[in-house]
């Protein structure tokens, strides 16, 4: 079974620094149809204004992935991390017993512009631990390129979680298939562009979730960046 959830579906919250549209419940944005899906909790696709952000704050036990589609995100943790995060890199924290954290964009003029994504780990009580590593528009071009797993398969960042996050970029007649195994979810977000998954037109800001079907087919991209999530029932 395929459902789409179209992008003006979403939760909205604007504060004025900060532009937020969330895939599930999240903060003031409640929805019991949209808690999660499968082990994916959270997909905030946020706009962070110039010279404001997220000042210093706390998790623990969630794997928490940044990706950065304009501007840069300023990163500063507690494990001693100040990093900067631009464009083709993912950045993969995992929160553990507990990390302080606080995110910014010290441009001046420009928008940072990112998918904040929660995955809910299948271990707790870890040490927090930091990974970022760059994929380059090349290495996913015309493909789905593996960027977080269990094992850091492929040059993956890697995960204290049952799940896999594939980016791609489709533009004509490029095309890609994913293979699901049985029992597995699969979940589409199309970051931008338009692109037909397993049949059916999306554009940007929209998602398909995945059940019971054997594999994700994705063509007749229009400028589209996607992340396809395979993840645990």
């Amino acid at each position: 079974m395929l459902t789409l959830r179209r992008s003006n579906e979403r939760g909205h919250a604007n504060h004025g620094w900060l532009d937020s549209h969330h895939s599930f419940s999240f903060a003031n944005y409640y929805d019991p149809e949209h808690m999660g899906w499968g082990n994916l909790r959270v997909i905030n696709e946020d706009r962070i204004a110039p010279g404001t952000g997220f000042g210093t704050h706390g998790h623990r036990d969630m794997e928490i992935i940044s990706y950065v589609l304009e501007g840069n995100l300023a990163h500063k943790d507690s494990m001693g991390n100040v990093k900067g995060i631009p464009p083709g890199d993912v950045q993969r924290m995992s929160a553990g017993t507990g990390v302080q954290h606080s995110e910014f964009n010290h441009a001046p003029q420009q928008v940072t512009h990112f998918l904040q994504i929660w995955i809910q780990p299948n271990v707790t009580g870890i040490p927090p631990s930091y990974e970022q590593k760059t994929f380059g528009e090349a290495d996913k071009r015309g493909k789905l390129r593996l960027v977080a797993s269990p094992d850091g398969a492929e040059g993956s960042v890697s995960l204290h979680a049952d799940a896999r996050v594939y980016a791609g970029l489709f533009d004509g007649d490029e095309s890609a298939e994913l293979q699901l195994a049985s029992g597995r979810k699969g979940y589409v977000h199309l970051v931008r562009g338009e692109l037909e998954v397993n049949g059916k037109p999306l554009k940007a800001g929209d998602a398909a979730l995945l059940d019971n079907e054997a594999a994700v087919q994705l063509r007749q991209g229009r400028q589209a960046e996607v992340l396809v999530f395979d993840l645990e029932p």
